[in-house]
């Protein structure tokens, strides 16, 4: 379970202070929640906080009824939180092999490591011994990120916009492994879209705007009012 008690992160310019989360409270203990809401909203940010790359101004974080407020982002994956950059980072010298070896934490014989490549979709034979480096496209560095966080198999998941830089085949396969996650990985899975297909799958959605949760419920209680016409906008501002 993932705790978030008066959650505030405040920033300053050439302009002076600005508040880009505003006293955020919620409780996630759903398998599958998503973050959805406007650009710049804060979506993004609160994912960095929950994850250790931004230490929050103000509030608590609790994960499974420990604080892990004042943990690095080391200390926080240790503790079993494992995060999915919108852009994926490139690591020259680095096979896709050595990640996966690193995310399960020991070197794996080659199937197994090639069994997690083949859950995204992709011809382990072909990505198996390739750098992580400017030679693999948006898409395929996507597939391979969500291979290593299904071989760390975490207590919390975090992915930041999975459908970003992925074509529109390649989106129908990345609901699939959502949906195969689900059933498969032993802890919660958090996602940050704007796509109704992947809030479609979630058991709660959190719309968030103007750094403050705007609406928090089941999927079947927040989607018909995000889908409307006065509201589709939170939805389709970067489709």
């Amino acid at each position: 379970m993932l705790q978030l008690r008066n959650i505030s992160y405040t920033v300053k310019d050439e302009l002076g202070e600005k508040q880009i989360l505003k006293n955020i409270n919620l409780t996630l203990d759903e398998r599958f929640v998503a973050f959805t809401g406007p650009n710049g909203g804060g979506k993004s940010t609160l994912a960095k906080v929950i994850a250790g790359i931004i230490t929050p101004t103000e509030g608590q974080i609790l994960l499974d009824g420990e604080d892990i407020t004042g943990l690095s982002v080391t200390e926080r994956a240790k503790k079993g939180i494992s995060y999915a950059f919108q852009q994926p980072v490139r690591f020259k010298g680095l096979t896709v092999r050595d990640l996966i070896n690193i995310a399960v934490g020991k070197k794996l014989k080659v199937s197994d490591a090639c069994a997690y490549l083949s859950e995204v979709g992709m011809c382990a034979r072909d990505y198996i011994d390739r750098e992580v480096n400017a030679s693999l496209s948006g898409g395929e560095l996507k597939r391979i990120e969500i291979a290593t966080i299904l071989a760390r198999s975490t207590k919390l998941s975090v992915f930041d916009e999975p459908e970003a830089g992925i074509d529109l085949w390649s989106f129908g396969s990345l609901i699939k492994v959502f949906e195969n996650m689900y059933e498969k990985i032993k802890g919660n899975i958090l996602i940050i879209s704007h796509q109704e297909r992947i809030l479609n799958i979630a058991d709660k959605i959190v719309v968030i705007a103007d750094g403050q949760v705007r609406s928090v419920g089941k999927k079947e209680d927040v989607l018909p009012s995000l889908l409307g016409a006065d509201s589709c906008k939170v939805l389709t501002d970067k489709m």
